[in-house]
């Protein structure tokens, strides 16, 4: 019998034992016991069971299980005189069979057999497997732990417990409150046990050193073992026929003592930071560097370097999304996967051959889907085009064509990677858009001044010359093009001022007035066609749309995929898109049940206007033809002509609904303005646009068989050097911002420099 005197606050204590026929013998010890120390406070009756120390060895669980050095045995000695000092002169009671046994050793067989439970009927008995406060009290109860893991049965006829749930960035304990290591404790792989280690030695502030690493086997010990003894050890060996680890041999915990305070740790590799932010990574692409200084400080304490986070976030993305090389390879059954589930996508190759037998090189691929093309003949005939650099492993551009529907958001169209920007690159992928995806005349085609594309828009062979297709050029790059040439902020308001102006009299006006300031600046103006810069001029053709790159708007939502594999950007567009269509479909959806004519917009354009027309002074001229005089309340007079909807003014011609000075002249002859809005903008329109539905990819074992050639990249395209690739970015004004602050010196605290170029750098 068992006595426990009372020394605690707990009421009642109930054990329950399922007792196990096991085939261990009782005088050996089991792997993955914990052990059970009978201190003096317990007044455990000692005489009615032996406590002495077991003397059996651990079993042959390994194909090199017999070679330990007696090197590994340190440490072991103090804990077992501190075991005899417990039990010296007792009795030890014997088995069935005269060997001796001791109460640790019987505790040992039920705790591998799972056969103990233990309940406890008081508030302060807490028998859950959740962490336990580190601040108890050395006079509490005995714990009956059971680490929450689940079990392998007969691994080498030995039952071990298997830490494939334990999760060290949760829960830092590894099995005893002291969250020390235990002999027999099993990893799922030799992987999970260095991350094991790393977390323990991070969390004990505490660094080790590889003594041996292969295959089969693993040894640690203390970076300081040396200098202080500490005598802190670990070894590791796989199961034999499986990638299990085993924890065969553990001395701890740590006896050294950090001399002062280190910002970083040796453990606390690039590896561990990629397992701790690949959620963030995956929530968010562009995760800055700075952020994940700051999650890893907030997580350890520990102050990494810019390249370890770098290396870390190359690294969870290689986890998460793929290896890059390999990603050219499986390309190909990709898009036949997205062809397979969303029939009447178009996917156009353009490889070269090399001298390897069935296998090409990527130099471009195009892709557009079928929702986008159908959508596209319900949104305005303009298109805008631009190209972002990619920024993995391999060197590259995405080129990028989009729309912009009724409610003037922005439509995905079409996208290619190509080895770059060229006039060759250009040329194919606008041939691709207008022999796949639309054919519709009169578009308006916006871009920046790239050599490439001037010279595609103008080829004739193409189909985008006039009257097929017209060029324009977004002010802003035009404003910073003028910029490069003439370091004039007052010019640039006024050529912005000159572009956006919708009259001619108006924009002679500001042209005048850049003359007479610079005329140099006027003719570099006038050498470029009126008609690709200036809204006046343009005919109508491209909507208003001046100072929105909305192609640029979508770089900016790709920003982070361009950093990924390729075929994870393939993805993002898909997925992307999708979720554009879903929400815009629904929004359209609601508006047209609501029985709402044009889209929230126009609508508010018009309600605006209409505000402004009820100030306006009308005289009509002519009923039929409908010719009017208007004058604005600032004693602005325009001529309209409902007839041919035209206004003086030119706002009616630009945006394709009807200016203030038409609305009053339609309310004076009470005539529905409404008619004249372009159906574009009508919300039947709007929502024709997203009406097309994506369908989700099938299952990867279901996609068909892809039998062509091996795609590969360009050896030459690869990023050569490590660390944070320099950036292509072509600089300019553009990328300046308004009213930016100087840096300030870290040393002196002076403005205009930083602490590498601070000239009192060694004074301070």
């Amino acid at each position: 019998m068992l006595d426990l005197v009372n020394t605690t606050t707990i009421e009642e204590i109930e054990l329950y034992i399922k007792v196990v026929r096991v085939k261990a013998q009782l005088n050996q010890s089991v792997g993955g016991h914990v052990d059970l120390f009978v201190r003096d406070h317990y007044n455990v009756a000692q005489s009615d069971y032996g406590c002495g120390p077991s003397t059996g060895a651990l079993p042959d669980i390994g194909p090199d299980g017999d070679d330990e050095d007696s090197a590994d045995e340190e440490g072991n000695d103090e804990y077992d005189e501190d075991v005899n000092d417990e039990c010296a002169g007792d009795d030890e009671d014997v088995d069935v069979d005269g060997h001796p046994f001791s109460f640790r050793t019987f505790n040992q067989v039920l705790e591998n057999e799972q056969g103990i439970y233990v309940s406890a009927q008081a508030p302060s008995c807490d028998v859950s497997n959740h962490l336990y406060d580190e601040t108890l009290d050395e006079s509490s109860p005995v714990n009956y732990h059971l680490p929450p893991t689940p079990q392998f049965e007969h691994v080498e006829n030995l039952e071990i417990a298997v830490a494939s749930c334990w999760t060290p960035w949760v829960q830092r304990t590894t099995g005893y409150l002291s969250g020390e290591f235990i002999i027999g404790q099993v990893f799922n792989s030799k992987s999970d046990l260095q991350e094991a280690a790393k977390i323990y030695s991070i969390t004990a502030h505490k660094e080790y050193v590889v003594v041996a690493s292969s295959k089969k086997l693993l040894v640690l010990r203390c970076k300081k073992a040396e200098e202080c003894h500490c005598s802190w050890k670990l070894r590791a060996m796989v199961v034999k026929d499986t990638s299990l680890f085993v924890i065969n041999k553990y001395t701890g915990p740590h006896t050294c003592v950090n001399p002062c305070l280190n910002r970083d740790h040796h453990q606390l590799d690039s590896k561990l930071v990629a397992s701790h932010i690949k959620a963030l990574i995956k929530a968010q692409f562009t995760l800055s560097m700075a952020a994940i200084q700051a999650s890893v400080m907030e997580k350890w304490g520990y102050q990494i370097s810019y390249k370890k986070a770098l290396d870390g976030k190359h690294k969870a993305i290689r986890q998460l999304f793929g290896d890059f090389f390999q990603s050219y390879t499986e390309l190909p059954r990709l898009f036949l996967a997205i062809e397979q589930s969303n029939p009447g996508c178009i996917v156009i190759w353009k490889t070269l051959e090399i001298n390897m037998p069935n296998t090409e090189i990527l130099q471009r691929v195009f892709w557009s889907f079928k929702p986008s093309i159908e959508g596209f003949q319900h949104c305005r005939p303009v298109i805008s085009i631009d190209g972002t650099h990619l920024y993995g492993k391999y060197k590259g551009k995405l080129l990028i064509a989009m729309g912009c529907d009724g409610n003037n958001q922005l439509f995905p169209l079409a996208f290619a990677i190509t080895e770059g920007e060229n006039t060759d690159s250009w040329g194919w992928f606008l041939a691709c858009i207008r022999n796949t995806v639309t054919k519709r005349m009169g578009i308006c085609v916006i871009s920046d001044r790239h050599p490439g594309i001037m010279a595609a828009m103008s080829n004739p062979h193409l189909g985008w010359a006039a009257p097929s297709a017209y060029h324009r050029i977004y002010m802003r790059h035009f404003a910073s093009n003028f910029m490069t040439w003439f370091k004039d902020n007052i010019l640039k308001n006024l050529v912005c001022r000159a572009a956006l102006a919708s009259t001619e009299r108006k924009f002679n006006k500001h042209m005048n007035t850049i003359g007479r300031i610079n005329p140099e600046a006027l003719q570099w103006l006038e050498a470029v066609p009126l008609q690709l810069w200036a809204l006046s001029h343009d005919g109508g053709r491209r909507y208003g749309l001046m100072t929105t790159n909305i192609s640029e708007v979508f770089n900016s939502v790709l920003k982070g995929a361009r950093s990924l594999p390729v075929t994870a950007l393939v993805q993002l567009t898909l997925f992307r898109l999708n979720g554009y269509f879903v929400a815009r479909r629904e929004l359209s959806a609601n508006r047209l049940a609501s029985i709402e004519r044009f889209t929230p917009y126009v609508d508010a354009q018009i309600q605006a206007r209409v505000v402004k027309a009820g100030s306006m002074e009308i005289v009509l001229y002519d009923h039929v033809q409908g010719l009017f005089h208007v004058m604005s309340r600032r004693g602005r007079t325009h001529r309209l002509n409902l007839h041919d909807k035209k206004c003086t003014c030119g706002k009616t011609l630009i945006y394709g609904f009807p200016c203030s000075h038409m609305i009053a002249a339609c309310q004076h002859r009470c005539v529905d303005f409404r008619l004249f809005v372009e159906g574009y903008y009508t919300t039947q329109s709007y929502y024709d646009t997203w009406a097309s539905l994506f369908h989700p990819l099938f299952n990867e074992d279901e996609w068909p068989l892809y039998g062509g050639p091996t795609i590969v990249p360009l050896d030459s395209m690869q990023r050569m050097g490590s660390g944070r690739p320099r950036s292509t970015r072509l600089h300019n004004e553009m990328g300046i911002r308004e009213g930016k602050t100087q840096i300030t010196c870290g040393l002196c605290k002076q403005l205009g420099h930083n602490r590498l170029s601070c000239k009192n750098r060694n004074q301070v």
